[in-house]
C-alpha cells in the first residue's frame, strides 16, 4: 500500500487506554492521574519527539480543532512513551498521539557523542545554526513570535562562540528545546489515526462508601410499616459508622398481583408486603412513592437530612413492572405476550418470578419505551438523587444502556450508575466500557489467598482498570456467602476489613451484615426470612454487632488517600496461605498503608512476611516501629522478615500505617 505521506517515519502502536478501538470512553474521577502510554518508535537510530493531545469534548469538531493541550511524552525503556495530565473538571475529553523524528535532538546527541571521543564538531555547529533558523521561520509561519525571536537569537548568539562545549551547553538550554519542539514540521508528524474519548466523573465514582437498608423495615413500632421519617432518625448513626452512600430499594407502589409472600412464597397471605422489585400498581409506578412510605415532602426532608450527615440518597433503578403497574395497561406493546393471553413474566429456572414483568426491548414501540425509562431518571434526578444502582442491567440491551447513559450525562455530568451484575466476565466487562460508573463483583465469592490474588490482579493491572471500577459488597439481600454462613463473627469482620481496603468503593447489605446474620435457606446463599418478601425488625444495638468495627474501618478510609485507589495495590510474601497481605500507597508516597488479614475464620495463624524494605524506604538492620490503626498498639519489628499472629475471634487483621521521619544516628529507621 502506498503512503499518504512516505516522509513520516515514526509508528506510533498499542496506545493504552484504548478501549475497543476508541469506541468507549476510558474513566477517571476529577483530580485523578490519567497516563497514557504507546510504543513508539522509527528506524534508525534517530530521536523521536512525542506528545499527548488533550482536550475538553464539545459539540462542534470545528472549534475544537486548534484547542489541544499539549503535554511531552516522556522514553521509558523498550520503546515505550507516556505522558500524564489530571483532569479537574467533570465531563468528556479527547486526546490522540504525535511523534516526530527529532532532528535537532539527534544532531545534539551525536554532537555530545563526538565531543566525548575528541572529535570535531564545527561542521555540525553550523548545521545547528541553520536547523534553528528553520525552525524560527516556522514559529512565524504558525504565529509564535516569542518563540521565534528566542530561535533567531540562539542562532546568532551560536555563531559568536568558538568553545564547541560552551555552543553545547547554549543549544542544550530547556528553553531553546522547548521553542524547536513547540513547532515541528507537520509534513513529518505522524498523527495517531483515533480520536479516543475520556470520561471525568466526580470523585465519588471512584471512593464511596455504601449501607443498603429497606425502609420499610426501619419502624421502631413491632409490625408497623416503616417509613421515610423513620430513616431519618436513623442518619445519624449511619454517618457516624462513616458511611457516605445510603442505597434503598425500590420505594415505589408494590404489585398486588401475583405478589409474593415470606420466604418467596408463590401466594402472599394478607397484609405480606409483597417484593419492593414487583414494581407498580393502582397508586402508581416508577415515578411513585410507596404511600406507607410516606409524602414527597416527607421524602424532600430525608434527602436534604441525609446531605447533612454527610450522606448521599442512592435509589434502585428497576426496570421492570408488577403485572399491575399501569404501564401494562398503558403500553401492552412494551411487553411479551404468550399465546394463552398472559404476559411473560421472569423467570431464571427454576426460579420463577411470577410478579415480576420484564419489558420487551424488540419491541416494534422501542423508541418510546427508551424515551420513557430515560424520563423515569430525569424525574429522580429533579427530586435530587444523583446515584442509581441499576438491578440486572445485563438482561437490557447494551444499546440500551449505552443511549440511556450518555444522554443522562450529556445534563447530569454528575450522575453515577452502580452496575448490579452478578453475570459472565465479559458482559460484565462490556456494562462497564457502556459507562456504568461502578460495578458488582464477584469479590462475594473470592475467599482464598489464591482467589482474591488473581481477582485483585485482573482488576488492577490489565485492561480492565480503565473501564471497570469494582464496588465490593460481602453480602447483599439476594446472596448469603457460604463463607458468611459458616464462618462466625469472624468472617464478617474478615471481609469487611477485606472489602473496605482492597476496593476504594465498597457496601454492606445491613443492619443484617453488622448483626451477623447468618441464618440461611437449606442448601443455598439466600437468606432465610428474607428481608425482600417481609419487613423486619431490627435490633441494632444487639450484643456482639460490629458497629463499632466498622466506624473504625471507615475512619481509616477516610483519614487515608491511599485507600483511595485501587492500582496502587502490591501483594506482600507471607508463608501462610491463610494469610494475605499487600501495600497501598499514594503516588507521591506521603501516605502508605501495609495491610494484613487472615483468611480462615476459625483458628488463629502466624505468618513470616517478606517485607520489600528498598521500595518502602527502609534499611536492612535498622528497626521500626508500627503502628497498628485498628488497636492502637505499637511495637518493633527488626528486618525484613517480620513474624505476625493473627487471631480470627479478637482481631483478624493489621492496618499499619508508614509514615517517614527524620533520621537520627541511633533512632528508629522509619515509623509504621
Amino acid at each position: 500500500m502506498h503512503p499518504s505521506n512516505g516522509r513520516r517515519r515514526v509508528i506510533i502502536e498499542q496506545v493504552r487506554p484504548e478501549i475497543e478501538d476508541g469506541q468507549f470512553a476510558a474513566k477517571r474521577v476529577s483530580g485523578e492521574e490519567f497516563t497514557v502510554r504507546a510504543d513508539i518508535f522509527t528506524d534508525g537510530h534517530d530521536q523521536i519527539q512525542a506528545r499527548l493531545l488533550f482536550r475538553s469534548r464539545g459539540s462542534d469538531q470545528a472549534e475544537l480543532a486548534d484547542q489541544w493541550t499539549i503535554h511531552p511524552m516522556r522514553p521509558r525503556p523498550n520503546d515505550l512513551w507516556e505522558a500524564r495530565v489530571v483532569p479537574e473538571r467533570t465531563g468528556e475529553y479527547e486526546y490522540t498521539l504525535e511523534a516526530w523524528i527529532d532532528h535537532y535532538g539527534t544532531l545534539l546527541h551525536g554532537m555530545h557523542r563526538k565531543l566525548d571521543a575528541g572529535q570535531e564538531i564545527s561542521v555540525d555547529l553550523l548545521s545547528a545554526a541553520l536547523l534553528l533558523r528553520t525552525e524560527a521561520a516556522r514559529a512565524k509561519e504558525t504565529n509564535h513570535p516569542d518563540q521565534e525571536a528566542l530561535l533567531l537569537r540562539t542562532a546568532a548568539e551560536l555563531e559568536q562562540i568558538s568553545d564547541p562545549l560552551e555552543a553545547l551547553n547554549v543549544l542544550d538550554r530547556e528553553a531553546v528545546l522547548q521553542a524547536v519542539h513547540a513547532c515541528p514540521d507537520q509534513e513529518l508528524v505522524t498523527r495517531y489515526p483515533r480520536i479516543l474519548t475520556l470520561h471525568v466523573e466526580r470523585e465519588r465514582a471512584l471512593y464511596s462508601t455504601w449501607y443498603e437498608l429497606f425502609p420499610r423495615s426501619c419502624s421502631p413500632r413491632p409490625g408497623s410499616h416503616g417509613t421515610l421519617r423513620d430513616v431519618i432518625r436513623l442518619l445519624p448513626e449511619i454517618s457516624r459508622m462513616g458511611f457516605d452512600v445510603l442505597y434503598f430499594p425500590p420505594i415505589h407502589p408494590i404489585g398486588r398481583a401475583n405478589r409474593k409472600g415470606k420466604n418467596n412464597a408463590v401466594a402472599a397471605k394478607p397484609g405480606e408486603p409483597g417484593s419492593p422489585w414487583a414494581i407498580g400498581a393502582e397508586e402508581g409506578g416508577h415515578t411513585a412513592l410507596h404511600p406507607e412510605l410516606g409524602s414527597w415532602d416527607d421524602f424532600a426532608e430525608l434527602t436534604a437530612q441525609a446531605r447533612a450527615h454527610g450522606l448521599e440518597i442512592a435509589l434502585d433503578l428497576a426496570f421492570q413492572c408488577a403485572p399491575d403497574h399501569p404501564y401494562v395497561r398503558e403500553h401492552p406493546d412494551w411487553f411479551l405476550w404468550r399465546p394463552d393471553g398472559t404476559v411473560q413474566y421472569a423467570e431464571n429456572p427454576p426460579k420463577k418470578y411470577q410478579d415480576v414483568l420484564p419489558f420487551h426491548f424488540e419491541s416494534t414501540d422501542w423508541e418510546a419505551l427508551w424515551r420513557e425509562l430515560a424520563d423515569v431518571v430525569r424525574f429522580w434526578i429533579a427530586k435530587g438523587v444523583l446515584i442509581f444502582r441499576v438491578d440486572n442491567p445485563h438482561t437490557k440491551p447494551f444499546a440500551f444502556w449505552h443511549w440511556l447513559i450518555t444522554t443522562i450525562r450529556a445534563d447530569h455530568p454528575d450522575v453515577i450508575f452502580l452496575a448490579e451484575a452478578f453475570t459472565r466476565p465479559k458482559i460484565m466487562a462490556r456494562l462497564g466500557k457502556l459507562g456504568f460508573s461502578q460495578s458488582y463483583t464477584y469479590f462475594t465469592w473470592r475467599n482464598t489467598k489464591a482467589e482474591l490474588t488473581e481477582y485483585m490482579t485482573e482488576l488492577t493491572r490489565t485492561e480492565l482498570r480503565d473501564c471497570f471500577r469494582p464496588n465490593f459488597w460481602p453480602n447483599t439481600p439476594d446472596i448469603l456467602p457460604e463463607y458468611l454462613q459458616y464462618g462466625g463473627r469472624p468472617a464478617f469482620m474478615i471481609r469487611l476489613i477485606l472489602a473496605a481496603t482492597l476496593s476504594s468503593s465498597y457496601g454492606i447489605y445491613g443492619p443484617a451484615f453488622e448483626l451477623c446474620v447468618a441464618e440461611a435457606l437449606p442448601g443455598r446463599e439466600e437468606y432465610l426470612d428474607s428481608e425482600k418478601f417481609e419487613c423486619r425488625r431490627w435490633n441494632w444495638d444487639q450484643p456482639g454487632n460490629l458497629k463499632e468495627l466498622i466506624a473504625r474501618v471507615n475512619r481509616i478510609r477516610r483519614d487515608h488517600p491511599a485507600l483511595r485507589h485501587m492500582d496502587n495495590l502490591r501483594f506482600v510474601p507471607v508463608n501462610n496461605e491463610n494469610i494475605i497481605c499487600y501495600l497501598k500507597s499514594t503516588a507521591d508516597e506521603t501516605d502508605t498503608l501495609l495491610i494484613a488479614v487472615v483468611l480462615d475464620p476459625f483458628q488463629p495463624q502466624t505468618g513470616q512476611l517478606d517485607l520489600p524494605l528498598e521500595e518502602l524506604g527502609l534499611t536492612e538492620g535498622r528497626p521500626f516501629l508500627l503502628q497498628d490503626e485498628l488497636s492502637g498498639e505499637r511495637f518493633i519489628w527488626h528486618n525484613r522478615y517480620p513474624t505476625l499472629e493473627l487471631n480470627p475471634h479478637t482481631l483478624p487483621a493489621r492496618i499499619l500505617t508508614l509514615k517517614r521521619t527524620m533520621k537520627r544516628e541511633h533512632d528508629f529507621d522509619y515509623f509504621l
